[in-house]
């Protein structure tokens, strides 16, 4: 069974990071070719903006989930860091409870959205197709945070309560002198 959580690990991982990155990537680029469209031919592409904001949204929505994965949403650890230890570990194990229940419904909702709009046959104004097509972020992204979000509980559940908050912050200041590229210093071999 392990195998498997580990198989779907790099598979959720790969497909946030990849469709976050295309979603930016297609974003900026068609906004900057329409602008130079528009400046400079005189024409703007009359699909493009539709489809660029579709391009951030599917973008935004899965850096987000991506960033379950890395660590790098916003957490304060000041008052946790001042209760008893089992307490601390049961607070964050409610918190990323939470954010799986709000996740998981908000991608059942997506997926509700996407039904009426198939229902509905509502289409896109400029780009003329299915709008459950670029909807389809909503359950997907959302999807993949409530897993993100499943595996934190799962991993603190897991952890000693006296190494919970040091083993969170470690993974914070991990991931974030990774992606910065600084040195990370080590201790016994294990990055701290």
């Amino acid at each position: 069974m392990g195998r498997f959580f580990s198989i779907l690990d790099v598979g959720v991982a790969t497909i946030n990071r990849n469709l976050a990155v295309l979603g930016m990537v297609v974003g900026v680029t068609l906004a900057f070719v329409n602008v130079l469209a528009r400046y400079i031919l005189n024409d703007s592409i009359t699909w493009a903006g539709e489809l660029t904001n579709y391009a951030f949204m599917w973008g935004a929505l899965f850096g987000a989930a991506y960033g379950f994965k890395r660590g790098i949403h916003i957490q304060v650890t000041l008052l946790l860091a001042k209760l008893p230890a089992p307490i601390a570990k049961a607070l964050m194990i409610f918190a990323y409870s939470l954010s799986f229940i709000y996740l998981a419904f908000m991608s059942y909702f997506g997926y509700q959205l996407i039904v009426i709009l198939q229902e509905m046959d509502e289409m896109s104004i400029d780009l003329n197709i299915p709008m459950w097509i670029p909807t389809l972020v909503l359950p997907l992204a959302f999807g993949g945070a409530a897993y993100r979000a499943g595996e934190k509980v799962f991993e603190v559940a897991r952890e000693d309560a006296d190494k919970v908050l040091k083993t969170t912050e470690e993974e914070i200041i991990h991931d974030t002198s990774e992606r910065s590229g600084a040195n990370v210093p080590e201790e016994d071999g294990e990055p701290l």
